[in-house]
């Protein structure tokens, strides 16, 4: 169990989960307002840290510079959502939904409130948790420290990957006319008249010397003949390339200032002259 004396060491520090996924960092501790135990921690998550999570800190052990919990990512970031009044007290109600969602019966949480040395249960009534904002409430708690701590939010800007678009390769087809010239042969007849020569003359007398006759002869020509074959001609892939592009993010973080009362000094705690 987190003892008091961590608490500083557990604010705005890493909180991983059981299997040692980072879920954000610490924000708040909350403890119980009878036996002064530390209850709830809650994280923030998020890409900016806009929102936050809680997780029962009973089970929680510090290791190294960071913060496990024995739950795993994805159920602390479904935790109900809870709203802290401001005096910084978690409602019965809200608190019995934690404890739901995390599988903790309220009545198990009870009796290990109560058991011997437990020193009582906060909720058994209307009774909140409350809540440690940063190291200056626990020093004013626990010590007789003089001297405030001041503390002011940094911003921290990354980078989310997103899906901007799909792009996509499809083949279709089309009927293109394409003109080719190709030469044709064909056959004509020609009548050929020959005189009777020496040559000739027996060719001439071998038939009968008056008679009817016939002499037929068949024609030829070409005609187009067009066929298609299919081939190759080029491969299409697509392929992506990063370009890095500048932007300037405006964000909000919070400063605590420090006021004097009796002298005049400027922001940084020097008198002025």
């Amino acid at each position: 169990m987190i003892t008091q004396e961590q608490i500083p060491a557990v604010l705005e520090h890493p909180v991983y989960d059981a299997e040692g996924n980072k879920i954000g960092d610490a924000n708040h501790v909350f403890f119980d307002d009878a036996t002064g135990r530390p209850e709830w921690v809650s994280i923030k998550t998020g890409f900016f840290g806009t929102s936050e999570s809680f997780v029962p800190i009973r089970e929680a052990v510090m290791v190294e510079d960071h913060l496990e919990v024995p739950y795993a990512k994805g159920m602390i970031k479904d935790a109900p959502n809870v709203d802290v009044d401001s005096g910084g007290h978690l409602s019965e109600s809200e608190e019995v939904r934690l404890y739901e969602h995390y599988g903790i019966a309220w009545d198990d949480a009870w009796q290990q409130a109560n058991q011997p040395g437990g020193g009582g249960w906060a909720h058994s009534g209307t009774a909140g948790t409350t809540a440690a904002t940063g190291t200056a409430d626990m020093n004013m708690a626990t010590s007789e420290d003089e001297a405030m701590t001041r503390s002011e939010e940094h911003m921290h800007v990354g980078a989310e990957r997103y899906e901007t678009g799909r792009a996509r390769l499809r083949k279709y087809v089309v009927t293109e006319e394409v003109q080719q010239t190709v030469p044709l042969r064909h056959e004509e007849v020609r009548v050929v008249r020959e005189p009777i020569t020496d040559a000739n003359v027996g060719d001439a007398l071998s038939g009968a010397e008056i008679s009817e006759a016939e002499h037929e002869v068949t024609l030829h020509a070409e005609r187009p003949v067009v066929e298609t074959e299919t081939v190759p001609v080029e491969r299409v892939r697509l392929s992506t390339e990063e370009v890095t592009e500048e932007e300037t993010v405006t964000g909000q973080v919070r400063k605590e200032r420090i006021a004097t009362d009796g002298i005049e000094d400027d922001d940084e705690g020097r008198p002025r002259r």
